[in-house]
């Protein structure tokens, strides 16, 4: 289903809850990460998506790969606000014995497309289910979610050479550019600038956007690429919604507390 008319700020916020108290409840790391992309997977699986929670193998259906499978959180957290698993589910989120593992997991639960949490391969595999469902499928889209760190591994260009050589247009690539990744901020590590005018130099259609505006985000992601696949740049925030997590690294490593689950579930009410 495509174009739900759910008010999108609302689930968002709920997401966001979800991924602080799962991440309250198991102590995980990752918790900044997964805030960071809570807007882009509440539009992308309300507005943009063709997917059926009844029928989630349904072969007909768009692919959406979380390449940055650390931010798993996130990416549960909508689905169980889609339909797609029961919530009592989250409440297993890291834990011993339970459903869902700390890096996505395609055998876990219904409605997730690939395994991840080696960064680098995401694209690689979106590359191959776009190839693939251009002759079988080809209306179905292929969507993936990558973080701005994730760019420095070279596989992830083998794959960016490859889509436009083989004018794979089924394919959205989405990156979470808020800054940060596991040994500090992303241009100080290794300066990808410019990332855009690259991108461009390899064929591929590049839009930034604010990966926190909801409506930039539906316009962004529904627009047509023409003839070349897209790539959204998304600005954003490092632990977005929680006054005390925006923009500080630390939360890419810490859960909260009991203190810090109060004030950051008050703040998201």
């Amino acid at each position: 289903m495509k174009n739900s008319p759910v008010d999108l700020v609302p689930v968002a916020k709920s997401i966001r809850r979800s991924v602080i108290q799962m991440a309250h409840a198991s102590g995980a790391s990752h918790t900044g990460s997964a805030l960071s992309i809570a807007d882009l997977l509440t539009v992308l699986y309300f507005k943009v998506l063709n997917v059926n929670p009844e029928q989630p193998k349904l072969p007909e259906r768009d692919r959406f790969i979380l390449s940055k499978g650390h931010a798993s959180a996130a990416l549960y957290a909508v689905l169980a606000e889609r339909g797609f698993i029961d919530k009592a589910l989250l409440k297993t989120y890291y834990q011993d014995g339970g459903a869902l593992p700390g890096h996505v997991d395609f055998t876990a639960v219904q409605g997730i497309e690939a395994s991840a949490g080696s960064l680098g391969h995401g694209l690689s595999l979106g590359a191959g289910m776009a190839l693939a469902l251009r002759t079988d499928h080809p209306g179905s889209r292929v969507f993936v979610l990558m973080g701005d760190g994730e760019l420095n591994e070279g596989s992830v260009w083998e794959a960016l050479m490859f889509i436009p050589h083989q004018r794979l247009r089924n394919v959205t690539v989405i990156v979470d550019c808020n800054n940060y990744q596991g040994y500090g901020a992303s241009d100080v590590v290794l300066n990808m600038s410019p990332l855009d005018q690259k991108l461009a130099a390899f064929g591929w259609q590049v839009v930034k956007i604010n990966g926190h505006d909801l409506t930039e985000i539906e316009s962004a992601l529904q627009a047509d690429a023409g003839e070349k696949p897209k790539v959204v740049l998304a600005r954003t925030v490092k632990g977005k919604g929680v006054s005390f997590m925006e923009g500080e690294f630390v939360w890419h490593y810490k859960s909260p507390n009991d203190d810090q689950l109060t004030q950051a579930l008050k703040e998201l009410e």
